[in-house]
């Protein structure tokens, strides 16, 4: 089988546009010392030219405004936006939002995508997800305990939930909650929308976390509780106890755009690695030219390449087979992809010194930022165990004691194989 990542030229173009306009409008903002009304003011204007160049929420379909890109494409630019903490609000695919409105694009009535979509699109709405809890396992979602409880024509739901995104600031929650408890284990949750104001939704604090600062203007990781919370039986989002398969639907691409974003921090990284290896002198001579430095440039390259390979591939078999079909690819990226963003960071660190470890540079940030990715969207464990299962499940054990490349047994049956050609050389001799 063939594999095919090629982009046409026009689309390289609109790539090089974002590369620029990454560097000269979006990098700036990171050093920006204002509150949140001075920084919307800042990024308005560029939110309007990435519409005008029409790459403004492209992983929507053209009929909600954008410009319905398969996975590699949306890969590559995520890869350039992701660099910055900031290049995703400003292209319109920011976390959770993007997601949510995925799935309000692929699930929801005609009356949910008026009430939520659309004004979420237009910037209007901000919204929230909420399904980790902090009393069962986040890996292993079956274990939810969040119920809804339908009361006439109201859903009645009750819980605790964490780590709900962007929560303290959300105008709604997408809640997954246990609406179907005698059914099987991955048909027993529903997401239901959540409007924020609605009476019983406590919103307790945005928790404190390793990532810091850079979750300012109340984005975060809220803590929140439902206590009697009540909304219209018809803000059940697609069918009931499909919660998990929207997940899925949500999550599978999701984790292409994490993976090509930390590609794009870990090449952000890797440039300041080989920039202070040409700048800095130790022990007579230039960094470049230790070759442990040398190692570290060299590992750094191979990873991100085998990472960005890898990460594509996903996005072409999600492309070509759908996101079932690359259940293997998404979670190989996952993880693979978590180690080389951290490893290239920590390199970048050490070649820097003192000043990597100081908030003079964004490397200990990014650092900070880089653990994360080792737990969100599944911990590398269970996705580990994910590609190990599909692996073993093409193999068989082989008959008997030994393995099947045992030489003498093979020899043997080599002997048998070619025993009367033997006795024939030997005749013939």
């Amino acid at each position: 089988m063939s594999w095919d990542f090629s982009t046409e030229p026009e689309f390289e173009k609109k790539l090089e546009w974002m590369r620029r306009f990454m560097h000269d409008e979006v990098y700036p903002l990171e050093v920006l010392d204002i509150d949140e009304r001075g920084f919307m003011r800042a990024i308005r204007p560029l939110q309007e030219e990435v519409k005008r160049q029409k790459l403004w929420a492209t992983h929507l379909p053209p009929e909600l405004g954008g410009q319905g890109y398969g996975q590699v494409k949306l890969g590559l630019m995520h890869e350039i936006e992701g660099a910055s903490v900031w290049g995703p609000i400003v292209f319109g695919n920011q976390a959770p939002d993007s997601g949510n409105s995925e799935i309000l694009a692929q699930f929801g009535t005609d009356e949910q995508k008026k009430r939520w979509l659309y004004p979420l699109l237009d910037g209007k709405l901000r919204s929230a997800f909420s399904m980790t809890e902090p009393n069962t396992a986040g890996s292993d979602p079956t274990l939810l305990s969040t119920t809804a409880d339908l009361e006439g024509d109201e859903w009645v739901i009750n819980g605790h939930k964490w780590f709900t995104s962007n929560g303290m600031i959300a105008d709604f929650l997408i809640a997954m909650v246990v609406t179907e408890p005698e059914a099987d284990s991955y048909e027993r949750a529903s997401m239901i929308i959540v409007p924020a104001d609605t009476p019983g939704l406590k919103r307790l604090r945005n928790i404190p976390t390793l990532g810091g600062e850079h979750e300012r203007f109340g984005y975060g990781h809220s803590e929140i509780v439902y206590e009697n919370v009540r909304v219209p039986s018809a803000n059940v989002l697609g069918e009931r106890g499909q919660g998990f398969l929207i997940a899925q639907a949500r999550l599978g691409p999701g984790r292409i755009h994490h993976c090509m974003r930390w590609l794009g921090q870990a090449r952000r990284a890797f440039d300041m690695l080989c920039e202070r290896a040409l700048q800095r002198e130790a022990f007579g001579k230039k960094l470049a030219s230790h070759q442990t430095i040398q190692n570290w440039i060299a590992d750094s390259a191979a990873e991100m390449q085998a990472a960005r390979l890898m990460t594509l591939h996903a996005a072409w078999v999600i492309d070509t087979q759908g996101a079932s079909a690359a259940r293997k690819e998404i979670s190989l990226i996952k993880f693979f992809g978590a180690k080389v963003l951290h490893d290239v960071i920590d390199r970048a660190i050490q070649i820097h010194g003192s000043l990597g470890f100081s908030a003079d540079l964004p490397l200990e940030e990014m650092y900070r930022h880089a653990r994360a990715a080792r737990i969100y969207d599944g911990p590398d464990e269970v996705h580990r165990v994910s590609v190990a299962r599909q692996i073993l499940a093409g193999y068989q054990a082989p008959k008997g004691t030994w393995p099947r490349e045992h030489i003498p047994t093979r020899r043997e049956a080599a002997r048998r194989k070619f025993a009367a050609l033997l006795e024939a050389a030997t005749t013939d001799a």
